[in-house]
């Protein structure tokens, strides 16, 4: 295995901090364990020569296999679902109360391989039923790696994959695959989900404000200040009554974040 010493240790600390926000400060041990045998079979024979590569060559495959190799993206349909049945029983019935337009805007920020806007899209089917056809219900999904959204749009999965749901939706929402034991979105929930690549680095210049944002098990990677100051792009591009979900295990300092704390992990623009 390789070493890394301080010099580039720091090097791309800095790089990986300023341009995806992530903190890797304290994450010495992991990137020479995830990242030294991706070095060597690059044909590189040290750290220094890999940062080099990367910082001077900026190759998106390249700092994709990196993100890659540095983030954990595991997700599963219905997972943390307090969220689903709050967005279900409270945030829906508001908006249609509220919503004179019949527009919804949701965004599934950083939607990783696409267990999360794909159980939005099934929510809305169930909830709206009929009057679906009434409502414009599309779902934002966005995220920085391109290998997530490749397999987002696939939207094949595995038995583990569906675990957390009844045998009622999976009959319903989802087909068999090609291989035994893997199953595809139906068609009507797929196309019902807009993939983007995006970098919440980046300024938040969509063309409608959004009603619910869904950020969970993201902020996790950031320090302090890149958190809050992701919050407040998240909070300008919030609609009036909208809400911000995050995470179980992240919260938000409240004596900081302009969003109003309503429970664990949920937050709403008033």
């Amino acid at each position: 295995m390789l070493t890394i010493n301080d010099k580039d240790f720091q090097r791309l600390v800095t790089f990986v901090h300023q341009n995806y926000g992530i903190d890797l400060s304290k994450k010495r041990q992991l990137i020479i364990g995830r990242l030294s045998n991706t070095i060597l079979s690059m044909g590189f024979s040290s750290f220094e020569q890999y940062i080099d590569n990367l910082i001077n060559n900026k190759k998106p495959e390249d700092l994709e296999l990196m993100l890659n190799k540095l983030t954990t993206n595991y997700t599963f349909f219905m997972r943390e679902g307090a969220h689903f049945e709050l967005f279900k029983d409270t945030i829906l019935p508001y908006l249609v109360e509220t919503k004179k337009d019949k527009v919804l805007s949701i965004w599934s920020a950083a939607c990783s391989s696409g267990e999360e806007p794909y159980t939005i899209s099934m929510i809305l089917k169930e909830f709206f039923g009929a009057k679906a056809s009434a409502w414009d219900t599309r779902v934002l999904a966005t995220d920085i790696s391109q290998n997530a959204l490749i397999a987002a749009k696939n939207a094949v999965y595995d038995e583990d994959s569906l675990k957390e749901l009844s045998s009622g939706w999976k009959s319903k929402y989802f087909r068999p695959a090609g291989e035994p034991g893997t199953y595809t979105v139906a068609p009507e929930i797929k196309s019902n989900v807009i993939f983007r690549t995006f970098n919440l680095m980046d300024p938040i210049r969509f063309r409608l404000k959004f009603d619910v944002i869904f950020c969970r098990n993201v902020m996790i990677y950031f320090d302090q200040p890149t958190k809050e100051a992701l919050v407040k792009r998240f909070y300008d591009a919030t609609n009036p009554g909208g809400y911000l979900l995050i995470g179980h295990s992240e919260s938000l300092n409240k004596a900081t974040t302009p969003y109003k704390y309503l429970k664990p992990a949920t937050y709403r623009k008033v």
